[in-house]
């Protein structure tokens, strides 16, 4: 199945994508509903859908097929780290602590776009984009979603999405250097989309030890620029949420991403092996198309730079320890 959200004139549309036509959730449910009562009942809905009451897909605007709870977004592929570290952090390198846990950082749930947006951009010298195979977590009757075990885990996979995280790599290089982050190299952007597939869609692709062999490609302006195999992350999805849940909740709604694919899934990695620019950061009316096999593709145009307040650098203070 796929699940979709979809504007049609001022009206929000939600429901099933059957070929070229959108078909609304019986009983007017909303995505984020269907999430919360998991797989097994939305393949309950699809069989109860009203065919009749279906739009052409391409008489609507599709939109973010959801709306978040949250969004993690991992580091999952080890060519990736090896090749980006060097642009953004100056060495190329996977440190060792990388191998031990798939780590992730919490992004921005509110500026997540949709397939088709212009996509507007902090002033950057380096943007670019990563495209990754995300997850969408959904509900398991009798599951808290707390410190899953892997079976636990792959049951609250309800399906996946393409996910790019724009990435403004200058902002992104200045701030990590301060041991935190990533934050406003990351957070102006995230596409999602183009629909929600659902897992068990998804299964003919499961190799024998449980990754998705499927595969990623990224075009800038009709070239391909790079291509991979999900199946080269170092955790399998369910490790990931298992790793998410560790001690924490992973509630309906939430996504978690895999990380950008390697060889070539950001302009970042193939600056940090090239040493230079090369392919050159993106600019404004630049095209951006990310195709997963099995998913889907989703389509962004970069939109201007947006002008804001400059930042105030820290004041020096005294450290007087009383009035």
């Amino acid at each position: 199945m796929r699940i979709a959200r979809w504007a049609d004139g001022a009206d929000v549309g939600e429901g099933f994508v059957e070929g070229d036509v959108v078909v609304p959730f019986p009983d007017g449910l909303r995505v984020a509903e269907v999430l919360a009562q998991g797989l097994d009942a939305a393949h309950a809905l699809f069989a109860r859908r009203d065919a009749d009451a279906g739009r052409p897909l391409a008489e609507v605007r599709l939109l973010a097929p959801l709306v978040p709870a949250s969004i993690r977004d991992f580091v999952a592929f080890e060519e990736h780290v090896e090749g980006v570290s060097a642009s953004v952090d100056g060495k190329s390198e996977v440190v060792p602590e990388w191998y031990e846990a798939p780590t992730f950082y919490f992004t921005n749930p509110h500026t997540v776009r949709a397939t088709g947006d212009v996509v507007t951009v902090p002033e950057t010298q380096r943007l670019d984009v990563e495209l990754e195979l995300a997850v969408v977590i959904g509900a398991v009757p009798g599951s808290d979603g707390e410190n899953l075990d892997a079976a636990a885990a792959a049951s609250h996979i309800f399906g996946y999405t393409v996910m790019n995280d724009w990435s403004a790599r200058d902002l992104q290089s200045r701030e990590m250097k301060v041991r935190l982050g990533p934050a406003k190299g990351k957070d102006f952007a995230m596409t999602l989309g183009p629909w929600i597939i659902t897992a068990d869609e998804l299964e003919p692709f499961l190799d024998a030890d449980g990754f998705l062999a499927v595969r990623a490609e990224l075009y800038v302006n009709g070239e391909l620029i790079g291509h991979d195999l999900v199946s080269n992350m170092g955790w399998p999805f369910p490790e990931l949420v298992v790793y998410a849940a560790r001690n924490s909740v992973v509630v309906p709604g939430d996504v978690l991403g895999s990380g950008t694919v390697g060889n070539g899934g950001c302009l970042g990695e193939l600056w940090g092996r090239r040493g230079g620019l090369d392919p050159r950061p993106l600019e404004p009316g630049d095209e951006v198309r990310m195709v997963i096999e099995g998913v889907g593709e989703i389509v962004n145009v970069v939109g201007e730079r947006v002008a804001v307040p400059p930042v105030q650098r820290a004041r020096q203070r005294s450290r007087a320890r009383t009035r």
